[in-house]
């Protein structure tokens, strides 16, 4: 080794404990905020991670009572638990079982849902089973065919072909408002 590398080595080693003696200052004078900072990271990914937790347990138990419900629609116990951790499947469950007995009391409750699909559905669903005029953006073609059967009864038939002629050729339902303006609607 040369004078010269001794330099260079003895050098580096001055820049180097120079550096952690600014860095210790820097330290010795932040270091307040330094352990707020960490802290409050701290704190922040322990409270989402509790946070997510709890999420994930309220969608389990509300999964399980949606089950429970599948097997036995009379358990109040599920569905009270449903309601508490899943008021829109909650809403979901209720509008089946609705239009499966025609319970147009709860059909009239969730057509004011703030949900719109199950609002738009159970409006529609109260409206055919009441034999009244229906209007629905997600059956939009079903209630056309709908009302068309209750303009036909009425005997309004020129009336009827005009609501089924807003069906389109591509609406799954299409078939169906063709065979009944042949069967149906004379002329």
């Amino acid at each position: 080794m040369t004078i010269d590398d001794v330099k260079k080595e003895l050098s580096s080693d001055e820049q180097m404990l120079a550096s952690a003696f600014k860095a210790e200052k820097i330290y010795k004078k932040h270091k307040l905020k330094i352990f707020a900072v960490v802290g409050l990271a701290i704190v922040y990914f322990t409270g989402t991670a509790i946070m997510d937790k709890m999420v994930q347990d309220k969608q389990e138990s509300a999964n399980t009572a949606y089950l429970a419900l599948e097997k036995n629609a009379q358990d109040t116990s599920a569905l009270s638990t449903l309601k508490a951790n899943n008021p829109a499947l909650f809403e979901l469950y209720s509008y089946q079982e609705a239009v499966k007995s025609s319970d147009t009391k709860t059909l009239q409750t969730l057509s004011t849902s703030k949900n719109d699909i199950i609002s738009d559905l159970a409006t529609y669903h109260l409206s055919v089973i009441e034999g009244k005029k229906s209007d629905s953006k997600y059956h939009s073609d079903l209630a056309k065919i709908h009302n068309a059967s209750l303009l036909i009864k009425e005997g309004k038939t020129v009336e009827a072909k005009e609501e089924l002629e807003l069906i389109s050729e591509e609406s799954p339902v299409y078939n169906i408002s063709k065979m009944i303006k042949h069967y149906s609607i004379k002329g």
